[in-house]
């Protein structure tokens, strides 16, 4: 309970900060903060989403264990349906920690393993494989 309430704070103080932040929320253009994202997140994000953002098969099903497998991050999933804010959010503390409840969800937290900037830069990444509506729509809602 304390835990979740910590993550709770911590999640909230993360969302107030990144809203004063804006600037972020912009596709980064910058090859080398896009490239940076790529390694990373072929690092620590490929083996689950997969190399091409694809994401795992039947993505929309559960499971046997009730969990949902990794969804796609590139144009064909729902990624860009949810706000920077959000996306950083799960990134950093990770599903559970944003929905609460009895969510489970094999998406931890990186925040022990990766800094803010490391993920804005695999959000950078990921953005920059949509395709320029999608970042725009995207961009809008985000703002």
């Amino acid at each position: 309970m304390k835990r979740k309430m910590t993550v709770g704070l911590a999640l909230l103080m993360a969302l107030t900060a990144q809203s004063a932040d804006a600037q972020w929320l912009k596709p980064s253009a910058d090859p080398n903060i896009i490239g940076e994202g790529k390694l990373i997140y072929d690092g620590a994000c490929a083996a689950c989403h997969g190399t091409n953002l694809e994401g795992q098969e039947n993505w929309r099903e559960r499971g046997p264990d009730g969990k949902l497998p990794a969804p796609p991050h590139d144009a064909s999933g729902h990624t860009w349906h949810h706000a920077d804010e959000q996306l950083f959010a799960i990134t950093k503390y990770g599903t559970e920690a944003l929905v609460g409840g009895a969510y489970e969800s094999d998406m931890r937290g990186f925040e022990d393993e990766l800094t803010d900037a490391q993920i804005k830069a695999v959000l950078a990444y990921i953005k920059s494989t949509w395709p320029a509506e999608i970042q725009e729509r995207h961009t809008a809602m985000s703002q």
